[in-house]
């Protein structure tokens, strides 16, 4: 089994979910496999990884924060029954591998892994420095010319197959490939951008239309457009990187033809950037699927792709700093997506990475398994999340949790199966899909979603026709809304009742989190 997560990805950004970016080993695995079109994530990088592998809402487990919850829970130590996937695995004999980003309490071995490159990535995708092989640091080599992130992290994932061929064979494998692309600081070799460099000068107003409509030729959204919002910028202001940036940073999604000239070369710029990250990221993944064929393991290996958050809006500058004088996308610059390309990567939802709002929390969920699906090119369209990822590998696994842990009861865990899912197009029942960050806060019962931004109210959306939040009916259903306010804040009582009977703290003793957020 192998998961794959991105790294602020947006929903339209493969070819496969009606992106223009080339993507064609990722597009290959849903062509032959399966598309969900109503994936979720958590908003946000460390919870969604906490949920992806525990299976649990991370404010369950300490891991985002809770408004009732001493410290606020932000990034806290999980509690002891809230095992990862991998410890869940060994016992029915698995190896478990981790390649890339972490940001997860505790040491990485410690969570199960046999083998880890935790890639901390200090703000510069052309350095290892402060990565970490097995919990211990390594020190970077002198030269580091032809040093990648995408490819470091590919190779580090293709030896632990290659070495699991060799000495494991007879064992099935986990393996949790994390990768740092698309997030920002937004760097690529040349080559890479150079492939991108016109491309979107045509602007984010066009580029949101072309997907778009692409999406509604495949199938996959059943709704309107989300018109701009110009008056949405990032989720958290920098006034001193926007002069660092200078003139031609634009932190508000403008229509593109009240943009100058300058300013429009440099957001297309950016762009180009972003798309040449994904790029080179779908050429790494071809690179392991190369791997797991050569090893006649491909066709019984069940590949999961996904995002840990939508594209971001976030503009800033930190780690090593900016130099406007250098080539946009080398190690001495740091630029990031912005408001303007990061909407049109989210088409045709509405928000960003960090927003409640289906721009923010929506991810594409590719499933590849020649072995075990039979369906190729088909779209599965029931809601699902992230905290499903870990009952549906323990039910092909054939693994149980255990009742107890250390002889604490191990509470039950929200996520659902969707191994149904994978054989037909069927929606998993369950209660609600509940989301909680920075006080941005949303609930989904059936196909009503509720959803404020911090100190705002409610607005309520029939997602069966508008996914895209265009048109708020809670001023015309107050009962509903009331009714779904309340099944969010007993999700939320219950959370805090549980994170506060949990231990608090930054890590693990001995632990570190690697990554950025």
């Amino acid at each position: 089994m192998v998961v794959i997560l991105a790294d602020d990805l947006g929903w339209s950004d493969l070819g496969c979910y009606g992106g223009d970016i080339e993507t064609p080993n990722l597009d290959g695995l849903a062509k032959n496999g399966l598309r969900f079109t109503q994936f979720y994530n958590t908003s946000r990088c460390w919870p969604t990884r906490a949920a992806l592998l525990t299976g649990y809402y991370a404010q369950q487990i300490r891991r985002d924060a809770l408004p009732q919850v001493p410290g606020g829970g932000g990034r806290g130590v999980r509690p002891s029954w809230a095992r990862l996937l991998p410890d869940l695995l060994k016992p029915a004999g698995f190896r478990n591998y981790h390649s890339g980003k972490w940001h997860i309490d505790g040491k990485v071995l410690a969570g199960g892994f046999d083998r880890s490159l935790n890639m901390v990535n200090q703000g510069n995708f052309f350095s290892a420095a402060g990565n970490l092989i097995d919990d211990a640091a390594v020190k970077p080599p002198a030269d580091e010319k032809g040093y990648h992130a995408t490819t470091a992290i590919a190779d580090h994932a293709i030896e632990c197959l290659k070495d699991h061929a060799e000495s494991h064979a007879s064992r099935p494998f986990f393996q949790y490939i994390a990768f740092l692309a698309p997030h920002f600081p937004l760097h690529a070799p040349p080559e890479d951008i150079d492939k991108y460099r016109d491309r979107y000068l045509s602007g984010w107003d066009s580029m949101r239309e072309a997907r778009f409509r692409r999406q509604k030729e495949m199938g996959l959204v059943a709704t309107g457009l989300s018109a701009m919002e110009p008056a949405v910028g990032p989720p958290y202001p920098f006034p001193d990187a926007l002069k660092k940036l200078g003139p031609d940073e634009v932190n508000r999604p403008l229509p593109w033809v009240d943009l100058t000239d300058s300013q429009r070369r440099f957001q297309a710029t950016k762009m180009a950037i972003h798309a040449a990250m994904i790029d080179r990221m779908d050429r790494e993944i071809g690179r392991v699927i190369t791997q797991l064929k050569s090893m006649g393991a491909f066709e019984n290996t069940l590949i999961l792709f996904a995002s840990d958050n939508g594209a971001s809006a976030e503009i800033m500058v930190r780690d090593g700093g900016h130099d406007p004088q250098a080539e946009p996308g080398s190690a001495a610059t740091y630029l990031c997506l912005g408001p303007g390309f990061s909407s049109a990567c989210n088409t045709p939802f509405r928000r960003h990475k960090t927003w409640a709002h289906e721009g923010g929390i929506s991810t594409p969920l590719i499933a590849h398994w020649p072995a075990g699906i039979p369906a190729r090119n088909a779209l599965r369209h029931s809601p699902s999340h992230v905290i499903d990822i870990v009952p549906t590998v323990l039910e092909l696994a054939g693994v149980s949790k255990p009742e107890k842990w250390q002889g604490v009861a191990v509470p039950p865990a929200p996520g659902k199966s969707l191994v149904r899912a994978f054989a037909t197009d069927q929606v998993i029942d369950r209660d609600c899909l509940w989301w909680m960050h920075e006080n941005h806060r949303a609930v989904r019962v059936g196909d009503w979603k509720l959803v404020a931004d911090p100190g705002k109210g409610w607005e309520l959306y029939n997602l069966k026709s508008d996914r895209a939040e265009q048109h708020d009916l809670a001023a015309t259903q107050a009962e509903r809304v009331d009714e779904m306010a309340r099944i969010w804040q007993r999700q939320t009582n219950t959370f805090n009742e549980a994170a506060r009977g949990s231990p608090s703290g930054q890590t693990q003793q001995g632990g570190r989190e690697g990554g950025r957020d």
